[in-house]
């Protein structure tokens, strides 16, 4: 027999076809898939859907019929489901104990608007104009109860010309108050100096990614000092030796990576810093004339910065070395020449009894020292990064900022005067 073939009828097809669906060949009606009444004793145990309540209207009784939308009438409020609720009042809002922000009040924006005024929206036309400019971080607005917060005024070398007068003052007198007095205080005093230069730079040299280990730095920088002090020169190099060996055995143990790199910042450091400050402990601790001979070490460097200063801040206009310190001129180098060689001249002349053109020649090589060694931390500096080592004095930055010309004069004054005057003893 067969098989029955349920589109073998006589019905149209395809779009032609009627929305009934067609008859297939059941049996019984009753029990198409599709019908919505399903009967007979074999589907009687299938689990049926219960049947959905209709819907009604909130404002409509449970008993009430249903009055379904009709298509094109306006949606009205009351149809809306919050329509029952109570409305919120003003004086129930969270913000209604608030004070009201009056016009008068509002705040200017520190900055003014791009554009012209005519750009500006009409509300904003009665708001008063802002200041030119931004306020400096840190300034508070001024008004009529707050006046305007007083800045200190600096000088065209972009410092706090009387913080660093103040400073200048006080370092003074800590160097040679004790260097008079109680000379064993000066060497306390440059040991403390040489620490502070020591964790400055190696504070700065992190910045290009370099970690020299800092605790055999600075317990190397003092050692140096001490056996500059007691023993001399050939101490001073076994200091530098033992600085440099203690950071290369500290470092091993922080492994391989960047061994070349710390180890090369750390050897500067001890160079610059504590071998460099070994020269000013040897001068004080000369036999007889020792504090004298610091003395006429840092009164020439000082003149050598006045006259720089001066005669680059009236006179300069030629550039000395624009991509390494563009503030600095020829003619402030003149300035400083003149004026250390001016000033070591007499002082010499007066202290030790020397001719007046020796220590001419002392002040211009002690000045020239000195603008070389401002170059050489102006160069390290640029090329970290930074400004100054740290803000420790006001007025001046670092402690290496006033160190670093002392730094490079004091080998120059010890040879210049171990020839100029001879150590007694």
């Amino acid at each position: 027999m067969s098989p029955l073939d349920p589109y073998s009828g006589t019905e149209p097809r395809g779009w032609e076809r009627s929305d009934r669906p067609p008859a297939l060949p059941w049996p019984d009606r009753e029990v198409e898939p599709w019908s919505p009444r399903q009967s007979g004793a074999d589907l009687s145990a299938v689990p049926q859907a219960p049947p959905r309540p209709p819907v009604r209207r909130h404002d409509e009784s449970p008993d009430g019929p249903y009055d379904p939308p009709v298509a094109g009438r306006p949606f009205a409020d009351d149809d809306a489901p919050t329509s029952q609720l109570p409305p919120v009042r003003d004086d129930d809002a969270p913000t209604a104990q608030l004070t009201p922000v009056r016009a008068d009040t509002v705040p200017t924006p520190p900055f003014s608007p791009a554009g012209d005024d005519a750009d500006l929206p009409e509300a904003d036309a009665d708001l008063p104009e802002p200041p030119p400019g931004r306020r400096p971080p840190g300034r508070r607005r001024a008004s009529a109860e707050r006046p305007a917060t007083g800045q200190p005024s600096t000088g065209r070398a972009g410092r706090n010309l009387p913080a660093a007068i103040g400073v200048g003052l006080g370092l003074g007198a800590l160097v040679l108050v004790p260097l008079f007095f109680f000379l064993p205080g000066f060497l306390a005093v440059l040991a403390g100096a040489i620490g502070v230069g020591i964790w400055e730079m190696a504070r700065a040299v992190r910045r290009s990614g370099a970690h020299p280990p800092l605790v055999p730095l600075l317990a190397g920088g003092v050692l140096t000092i001490g056996l500059a002090w007691f023993a001399g020169p050939d101490a001073l190099s076994l200091g530098l030796l033992v600085t440099v060996l203690g950071t290369m055995i500290w470092r091993l143990g922080d492994g391989p990576a960047g061994f070349q790199r710390d180890i090369t910042a750390a050897t500067l450091i001890a160079v610059y810093v504590p071998f460099l400050g070994g020269f000013a402990a040897m001068l004080a601790a000369a036999p007889g004339d020792g504090p004298l001979r610091v003395l006429v070490t840092v009164a020439g460097v000082v003149l050598s910065d006045t006259g720089g200063y001066a005669a680059g801040a009236n006179f300069g206009k030629h550039p000395m070395a624009p991509r390494i310190s563009p503030k600095k001129s020829w003619e402030g180098f003149a300035g400083s020449v003149v004026a250390a060689a001016v000033g070591s001249a007499l002082l010499i002349w007066l202290l030790f009894d020397v001719a007046p053109w020796w220590g001419a020649l002392f002040g211009v090589a002690v000045s020239v020292a000195a603008v070389l060694g401002d170059l050489a931390e102006s160069m390290i500096k640029r090329d970290l990064g930074v400004k100054d080592m740290s803000s420790l004095l006001p007025g001046h930055g670092g402690l290496m900022d006033r160190l670093d010309s002392i730094l490079f004069a004091v080998p120059t004054a010890y040879l210049l005067l171990a020839v100029l005057v001879p150590v007694v003893g």
